[in-house]
């Protein structure tokens, strides 16, 4: 970002209508609203031979307490066919946007990691909702064997996501030592575009009910992710029900955790970690832990939270 403006400065809130709490935050709300958008676009695989050539990517740095990333600026109008709008459901979910969880998410994953918490080392990650990718960007540089990347737009993987992640392994490589370029070359990159009540049909390690394979390579691929990463994915309140079964289809048993960054309450569209958190008591099989706690004057309350199997 430019020199002499803070991060909190620079960013966007993701306040999408207004400032008044919506009524029945209650518990009555697991049946999923009747979708109020057309039909999402298929899921497909984004290779990162396929990113735009025909969008302008301009690159800033962002400086997380000692974190330098790299992330890019495109215009929503060259990638979309509309400007000035942060969402548009069914259509755009806002993943050419940063918005403050992400880098949240990145902060909390790194003290994770120095309280002996987390590690990265070999592991199978997936970020959902990614848009920039900087949580899964930072997993790449920290280790990590797979780390794969979705978003509902492919058009947001081809012209941001993989520029990203090009350009912050190229400047890990460039200022590393051997070990370090040996580690990245053998990690494993791919992107996945499509809805979370679709998306786990294409998505490569998936642990379905039928557990039980022939092959020891389908049982490799059925043992999930170790890491889920999400920051600003509960802001639906139509999208959630989705969004936590693909989280327990993904998630390796017994031993896969998610770290999820939100905001408590998105006032006018009824989504929050708050709503997200009551999927998992009522269902019982995940148990949660907030880890990380974040309040500014530019929006209400963010919370980080880790769930993994009871």
């Amino acid at each position: 970002m430019e020199s002499g403006q803070s991060n909190s400065s620079k960013m966007e809130t993701f306040r999408l209508f207004d400032d008044k709490p919506q009524p029945g935050f209650g518990l009555n709300f697991l049946e999923s609203p009747e979708k109020p958008f057309p039909p999402p676009p298929p899921c497909v695989e984004v290779l990162p031979s396929q990113v735009s050539s025909s969008v302008k990517y301009t690159v800033e740095t962002v400086n997380l307490d000692g974190i330098t990333l790299i992330k890019g600026r495109v215009n929503t109008k060259e990638v979309f066919a509309f400007s000035n709008l942060d969402l548009v459901p069914g259509k755009y979910e806002g993943g050419l946007k940063l918005w403050e969880g992400s880098l949240d998410l990145v902060k909390t994953l790194r003290s994770e990691m120095q309280d002996g918490k987390l590690s990265f080392s070999g592991k199978r990650v997936l970020e959902l909702g990614c848009g920039h990718g900087l949580p899964g960007i930072f997993a790449c540089l920290m280790g990590s064997g797979v780390v794969h990347f979705q978003d509902f737009n492919a058009e947001v993987l081809q012209s941001l996501t993989i520029p990203n992640v090009n350009a912050n392994i190229q400047k890990k490589t460039n200022s590393a030592g051997t070990d370090v370029i040996e580690c990245i070359t053998e990690l494993e990159t791919r992107f996945f575009a499509g809805d979370w009540s679709e998306v786990d049909a294409i998505l490569p390690y998936v642990c379905g009910d039928d557990c039980g394979t022939n092959s020891d390579q389908e049982v490799a691929n059925r043992e999930g992710y170790d890491v889920i990463l999400m920051a600003e994915t509960v802001y639906s309140l139509y999208a959630l029900p989705m969004l936590y079964k693909l989280i327990k289809k993904c998630l390796n048993r017994p031993h896969g955790v998610v770290y999820m960054a939100a905001k408590k309450h998105y006032f006018g569209v009824g989504g929050g970690s708050r709503r997200f958190l009551s999927f998992l008591e009522k269902d019982g099989v995940l148990a949660s832990t907030l880890v990380a706690e974040v309040a500014d004057s530019s929006s209400n309350l963010r919370e980080v939270w880790k769930f993994h199997f009871k």
